[in-house]
C-alpha cells in the first residue's frame, strides 16, 4: 500500500457530523479541540475501529471465531489504512520509562525480529559489523599493522617480533566472588 495519506469521508460516528479529512502517512498527527468535539470519536471509534475490522476480516474463518467482531463505524469511506495499534488515553502504566512498544506489549516481538533480521552497524564509521573467524581477525590485525608503520617505507609485519598487540577479553563473567589469585596468575604469565 503506497498511498501517502489516510482519507476519511463522511464520518458520523457518535457526535461527528459528516467529517471528511485527509491525514498524511508517516507523520506525527495530533487531533486537538474542546472536550466533546469528536477527537476520540474520529481517532479511536472511526479510524482505529475500521483498521482493526479490516484486519480481522483478512484472517481465516478459524482465527476470526476467537476474536470479537467489531462493528463497522458510521462512515462513507476510509482509504489508505494499515493494521493499527491503539493505546488507551488513560493508560494504566505509571512507569515513566514506558514506551509505545512496552505498553502495547510489542516490544519483545520487535527485539526478536530485529535480532533475527537486523544487521548491526558501527556507530562511528557506519560499516556493517559481522562475525569474523580467527584467521580473518589475524589478517585484519596484520593489515592494520602494515598501514600503521612508524617509518615511511617499512612494513611492521616484516619485523613482527618487535610489534606488540594487546587482546583483551573477560575472564570472569556472571560469577560472584573475588578473583585475586586469577589476576596474579595472569600477571605472572605476562
Amino acid at each position: 500500500m503506497s498511498q501517502e495519506k489516510i482519507v476519511v469521508k463522511g464520518a458520523r460516528t457518535h457526535n461527528l457530523k459528516n467529517v471528511t479529512v485527509e491525514i498524511p502517512r508517516g507523520k506525527m498527527v495530533v487531533f486537538t479541540g474542546l472536550s466533546g468535539s469528536g477527537k476520540s470519536s474520529l481517532a479511536f471509534d472511526t479510524i482505529f475501529a475500521e483498521g482493526q475490522r479490516k484486519y480481522v476480516e483478512s484472517l481465516s474463518a478459524y482465527a476470526r471465531q476467537f476474536l470479537r467482531q467489531m462493528q463497522k463505524p458510521d462512515v462513507d469511506e476510509i482509504s489508505g489504512l494499515s493494521p493499527a495499534i491503539s493505546i488507551d488515553q488513560k493508560s494504566r502504566s505509571n512507569n515513566p520509562r514506558s514506551t509505545v512498544a512496552t505498553i502495547t506489549e510489542i516490544y519483545d516481538y520487535l527485539r526478536v525480529l530485529y535480532a533475527r533480521i537486523g544487521h548491526p552497524h558501527c556507530p562511528t564509521c557506519g560499516r556493517e559489523v559481522r562475525k569474523l573467524s580467527n584467521e580473518e581477525i589475524l589478517a585484519k590485525l596484520l593489515a592494520m599493522m602494515d598501514t600503521a608503520s612508524p617509518s615511511s617505507g617499512k612494513k611492521l609485519t616484516k619485523g613482527v617480533s618487535t610489534a606488540k598487540i594487546r587482546i583483551s577479553a573477560p575472564m570472569v563473567v556472571g560469577r560472584k566472588g573475588e578473583y585475586y589469585q586469577l589476576l596474579y596468575d595472569m600477571l605472572n604469565k605476562g
